[in-house]
């Protein structure tokens, strides 16, 4: 994360959890805002939902409202982007970079492609390789939120989320290519994926051009802790 923010819940549930009084002097007198980081899988690319209330484009966002907590105005904030049921949702971090700047709460989520729009908001999705047109804060909120989601294919499942209930393993290897924006060795990954236990074939197949193609899922059991980089460095 840039230095020049100071951070307050990296890897915490609520900005309660950070120092009570540290909390209350940072924040005094100051807006507290939440922004929703929403990434989807479209057209082959990482896909980044941004809105332009001021003839610029941002990372969606909005003030609590009254007494709700930090998540419902989270959940608020998706619910006024996307004709869908409620999403699951992470918080990344909480930062403010003065004391004249509000303190914000940012949290991301992935949405399927097909989710959509509110038809009432200037919304539109955009590619995130290469930036969108952002000002300095809202790029380098994006950016921490590509490398939290990119570290977090290490770790958890959060891959599968962009991907249908089945998937060959060429689909599998392409959604992890394109989150990563590299290239994996094909064998390798296979192998490693096959290996480590938290995927499982199905009985059905992909038929089209070419032989037709073995489906698997991701088994809802599997060790969330499973290391994916260790399974294609």
């Amino acid at each position: 994360m840039p230095g020049r923010w100071k951070s307050y819940s990296v890897g915490l549930k609520n900005v309660d959890s950070a120092p009570p009084g540290e909390m209350k002097a940072e924040m005094a007198g100051r807006p507290l805002l939440v922004n929703v980081v929403l990434f989807r899988l479209s057209d082959e690319t990482l896909q980044v939902l941004l809105t332009s209330p001021l003839q610029s484009w941002e990372i969606p966002g909005s003030e609590l409202d009254g007494a709700e907590g930090l998540e419902q105005a989270a959940e608020r904030t998706i619910a006024s982007l996307l004709n869908r049921p409620k999403t699951h949702i992470e918080q990344l971090f909480t930062y403010g970079n003065d004391r004249q700047s509000p303190v914000r709460v940012v949290y991301f989520a992935i949405v399927p492609a097909e989710a959509g729009l509110a038809a009432y908001k200037p919304l539109r999705w955009m590619a995130v390789s290469p930036p969108p047109p952002l000002d300095q804060e809202h790029t380098d909120i994006l950016a921490y939120a590509l490398r939290r989601l990119r570290y977090k294919l290490e770790y958890t499942a959060v891959g599968f989320q962009l991907l249908p209930a089945e998937f060959t393993l060429s689909e599998l290897q392409h959604t992890y290519e394109i989150i990563l924006d590299e290239k994996l060795d094909k064998r390798n990954f296979r192998r490693r994926m096959l290996q480590s236990g938290i995927i499982e074939m199905t009985s059905h197949l992909r038929t089209g051009e070419g032989r037709p193609a073995r489906l698997y899922r991701y088994r809802p059991d599997a060790v969330a802790e499973v290391k994916a980089r260790r399974l294609f460095p």
